[in-house]
């Protein structure tokens, strides 16, 4: 069985450059036993960019 996270990065609105630095954020999970299963980008504004990331973990957990 799993558990999930999911950490929300804003993004700027001109130059859509992430509020967080999302590497450092997937090295501090990996030390937590989290394993990145995915970047998405589900909110989108104008022009359809997105207007943040979603960066979706998953560990095992000890239970049923």
């Amino acid at each position: 069985m799993y558990e999930h996270k999911f950490v929300k990065v804003e993004l700027s609105s001109f130059k859509l450059t992430p509020s967080e630095d999302y590497h450092e954020i997937v090295r501090e999970h990996e030390k937590e036993g989290w394993e990145l299963v995915q970047i998405f980008a589900p909110g989108l504004r104008g022009y359809g960019n997105p207007s943040f990331y979603e960066l979706i973990f998953k560990r095992q957990t000890s239970g049923f």
